[in-house]
Protein backbone atom coordinates (compact mmCIF):
# COMPACT_ATOMS: atom_id res chain seq x y z
CA UNK A 1 0.00 0.00 0.00
CA UNK A 2 1.12 3.61 -0.84
CA UNK A 3 2.26 5.45 1.63
CA UNK A 4 2.04 9.52 2.35
CA UNK A 5 3.40 11.78 5.06
CA UNK A 6 2.20 15.22 4.84
CA UNK A 7 3.43 18.03 7.42
CA UNK A 8 3.12 21.93 7.72
CA UNK A 9 4.56 24.92 9.18
CA UNK A 10 4.49 28.43 8.77
CA UNK A 11 7.83 30.13 7.75
CA UNK A 12 7.14 33.82 7.47
CA UNK A 13 4.32 34.31 5.30
CA UNK A 14 4.62 30.86 3.64
CA UNK A 15 3.10 28.08 4.52
CA UNK A 16 5.96 24.94 3.70
CA UNK A 17 4.05 21.55 2.75
CA UNK A 18 6.57 18.97 2.88
CA UNK A 19 5.03 15.83 1.62
CA UNK A 20 7.24 12.59 1.65
CA UNK A 21 6.54 9.20 0.00
CA UNK A 22 4.34 8.10 -2.55
CA UNK A 23 1.94 10.85 -4.85
CA UNK A 24 -0.36 8.37 -6.80
CA UNK A 25 -3.78 7.69 -7.32
CA UNK A 26 -3.85 6.15 -3.86
CA UNK A 27 -3.00 8.83 -2.25
CA UNK A 28 -4.01 11.98 -4.36
CA UNK A 29 -7.01 12.45 -2.47
CA UNK A 30 -5.14 12.97 0.62
CA UNK A 31 -3.06 15.50 -0.53
CA UNK A 32 -6.10 17.42 -2.08
CA UNK A 33 -7.61 17.56 1.18
CA UNK A 34 -4.90 18.61 3.40
CA UNK A 35 -3.73 21.43 0.51
CA UNK A 36 -7.68 22.60 0.25
CA UNK A 37 -7.22 23.02 4.42
CA UNK A 38 -3.65 24.81 3.87
CA UNK A 39 -5.45 27.08 1.16
CA UNK A 40 -8.16 28.42 3.15
CA UNK A 41 -5.47 29.54 5.62
CA UNK A 42 -2.52 30.56 3.55
CA UNK A 43 -2.24 32.65 0.28
CA UNK A 44 1.47 31.80 -0.14
CA UNK A 45 2.28 27.99 -0.25
CA UNK A 46 5.54 26.04 -0.93
CA UNK A 47 5.66 22.55 -1.31
CA UNK A 48 8.38 20.75 -0.57
CA UNK A 49 8.84 17.45 -2.91
CA UNK A 50 12.29 16.54 -1.20
CA UNK A 51 11.30 13.59 0.56
CA UNK A 52 8.88 12.36 -2.75
CA UNK A 53 9.67 8.79 -3.71
CA UNK A 54 7.39 8.99 -6.85
CA UNK A 55 4.68 11.45 -8.44
CA UNK A 56 2.08 9.96 -10.79
CA UNK A 57 -0.04 12.43 -13.37
CA UNK A 58 -3.18 12.20 -10.82
CA UNK A 59 -0.63 13.61 -8.13
CA UNK A 60 -0.11 16.62 -10.84
CA UNK A 61 -4.16 17.04 -10.89
CA UNK A 62 -4.24 17.61 -7.43
CA UNK A 63 -1.03 20.26 -7.53
CA UNK A 64 -2.04 22.10 -10.35
CA UNK A 65 -5.56 22.53 -9.40
CA UNK A 66 -4.57 24.12 -6.61
CA UNK A 67 -1.99 26.58 -7.91
CA UNK A 68 -4.69 27.45 -10.31
CA UNK A 69 -6.83 28.19 -7.46
CA UNK A 70 -3.98 29.99 -5.63
CA UNK A 71 -3.25 32.10 -8.52
CA UNK A 72 -6.62 33.15 -9.17
CA UNK A 73 -7.18 34.57 -5.95
CA UNK A 74 -3.60 36.18 -5.76
CA UNK A 75 -1.53 33.78 -3.89
CA UNK A 76 1.19 31.60 -5.01
CA UNK A 77 2.36 27.56 -4.53
CA UNK A 78 5.68 26.87 -5.95
CA UNK A 79 7.57 23.88 -5.74
CA UNK A 80 11.06 23.04 -4.07
CA UNK A 81 12.94 20.23 -4.40
CA UNK A 82 12.33 18.17 -6.78
CA UNK A 83 14.30 15.83 -7.56
CA UNK A 84 14.54 14.52 -10.90
CA UNK A 85 14.50 10.81 -10.38
CA UNK A 86 11.35 10.54 -8.56
CA UNK A 87 9.35 13.37 -9.87
CA UNK A 88 9.95 13.31 -13.39
CA UNK A 89 6.19 13.57 -14.46
CA UNK A 90 6.25 17.43 -13.75
CA UNK A 91 9.12 17.18 -16.98
CA UNK A 92 7.75 14.74 -18.78
CA UNK A 93 4.18 16.60 -18.70
CA UNK A 94 6.09 19.84 -19.42
CA UNK A 95 4.47 21.31 -15.51
CA UNK A 96 8.42 21.69 -15.09
CA UNK A 97 8.41 24.73 -17.51
CA UNK A 98 5.19 25.80 -16.33
CA UNK A 99 5.09 25.42 -12.53
CA UNK A 100 8.09 28.21 -10.41
CA UNK A 101 10.02 25.43 -9.03
CA UNK A 102 12.93 26.16 -6.22
CA UNK A 103 15.96 24.22 -5.66
CA UNK A 104 15.12 24.03 -1.84
CA UNK A 105 12.56 25.28 0.77
CA UNK A 106 14.83 28.39 1.98
CA UNK A 107 15.40 29.50 -1.84
CA UNK A 108 11.80 29.54 -2.08
CA UNK A 109 11.01 31.43 1.32
CA UNK A 110 13.82 33.70 0.18
CA UNK A 111 12.45 34.27 -2.88
CA UNK A 112 9.11 35.43 -1.54
CA UNK A 113 10.33 37.67 1.28
CA UNK A 114 12.39 39.48 -1.46
CA UNK A 115 9.55 40.17 -3.88
CA UNK A 116 7.53 41.23 -0.94
CA UNK A 117 10.38 43.81 0.17
CA UNK A 118 10.44 44.90 -3.54
CA UNK A 119 6.33 45.16 -4.08
CA UNK A 120 6.07 48.76 -2.78
CA UNK A 121 9.56 49.80 -4.42
CA UNK A 122 8.26 51.43 -7.76
CA UNK A 123 9.80 54.71 -7.60
CA UNK A 124 13.15 53.08 -7.83
CA UNK A 125 12.57 49.25 -9.27
CA UNK A 126 16.10 47.37 -9.23
CA UNK A 127 16.23 44.58 -12.46
CA UNK A 128 18.45 42.79 -10.56
CA UNK A 129 15.17 41.35 -7.95
CA UNK A 130 12.30 39.87 -7.89
CA UNK A 131 9.80 42.03 -8.06
CA UNK A 132 5.95 41.89 -7.39
CA UNK A 133 3.62 40.04 -4.68
CA UNK A 134 3.97 36.69 -7.07
CA UNK A 135 6.07 34.88 -10.09
CA UNK A 136 3.79 34.91 -13.28
CA UNK A 137 2.92 30.91 -14.81
CA UNK A 138 5.51 31.33 -17.68
CA UNK A 139 8.09 32.01 -14.60
CA UNK A 140 8.68 28.59 -14.27
CA UNK A 141 11.24 28.39 -17.32
CA UNK A 142 13.65 30.17 -14.69
CA UNK A 143 15.75 28.53 -11.97
CA UNK A 144 15.05 30.62 -9.00
CA UNK A 145 18.05 31.22 -7.33
CA UNK A 146 16.42 33.26 -4.19
CA UNK A 147 19.76 35.89 -4.87
CA UNK A 148 17.17 37.90 -7.17
CA UNK A 149 19.43 36.67 -10.52
CA UNK A 150 17.44 34.19 -12.29
CA UNK A 151 18.78 31.21 -14.51
CA UNK A 152 17.81 29.58 -17.23
CA UNK A 153 16.46 26.13 -15.95
CA UNK A 154 18.88 23.07 -17.35
CA UNK A 155 16.84 20.75 -19.16
CA UNK A 156 16.83 17.12 -17.90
Amino acid sequence: MAELRLSSECRGDSLIVAIGGELDIVTSRQLDEHLTGARRKHRRIVLDLSAVEFMDTSSLAVIVGHWKRLEAAGGTLVLAGARYRYTKTLWITGLADRLTMYDSVDEAVAAEQSADRHAGDEKRPDPGTLEGPAPSASAGRLLRTGDGHDQPRPRP
